[in-house]
């Protein structure tokens, strides 16, 4: 079984931009890529798993999806660092047509850490879940592994209504280097 570790998207490996989907428009937070880098050179899996909502709502497609994850994969593999995958959830209760649903994949839910644990022979017990909101916290321990809340993003804000044992950290790669020390 492989150890992973789990990124939250927008707030945490990039600025966040409300329903970010154009590559004109991404931007790494400082020391983000470095952050990915020491995660593959630890051997560990780096993956993605993101809300969309923006595709329920029909703001933009899920090919715009696609199309910005490979403007980001881009930008990684000029600093040597690589994302394992992506995964996103385009549903949202109050989106339009199929994706109008509630769903077991989008966070807080676990779904997607599931199912990268299916794909991947990911042990979860073993892997931690790196975010910028309680619910990325809450998917990651719903599936069993460790959490961290960074303050970039929503996190500051979301920092306030955690319990004082949480670890919390000002950013990805302070996150990592965190993790990096207790695994």
């Amino acid at each position: 079984m492989k150890r992973a570790v789990f990124l939250d998207r927008d707030g945490t490996l990039n600025v966040e931009k409300e329903y970010l989907h154009l590559p004109s428009e991404f931007e790494f937070i400082p020391g983000a890529a470095e952050a990915v880098k020491l995660l593959n050179q630890a051997g560990l899996l780096v993956i993605v798993v993101s809300n969309q909502s923006g595709v329920a709502r029909g703001y933009y497609t899920e090919e715009d999806v696609y199309h910005l994850h490979r403007h980001i994969d881009r930008l990684l593999a000029e600093q040597g660092a690589a994302i394992d995958a992506w995964l996103f959830c385009p549903h949202h209760p109050d989106g339009r047509g199929s994706y109008a649903l509630p769903c077991n994949c989008r966070k807080p839910h676990p779904g997607m850490l599931r199912e990268a644990a299916r794909r991947f022979e990911i042990d979860l017990e073993q892997s931690w879940m790196i975010g910028d909101k309680l619910i990325d916290l809450q998917a990651g321990e719903r599936a069993g592994c460790s959490s961290i809340l960074v303050r970039t993003g929503y996190g500051a804000e979301e920092e306030l209504n955690l319990p004082p044992d949480r670890v919390v950290c000002d950013d990805l790669l302070r996150g990592v280097r965190y993790l990096l020390e207790h695994i």
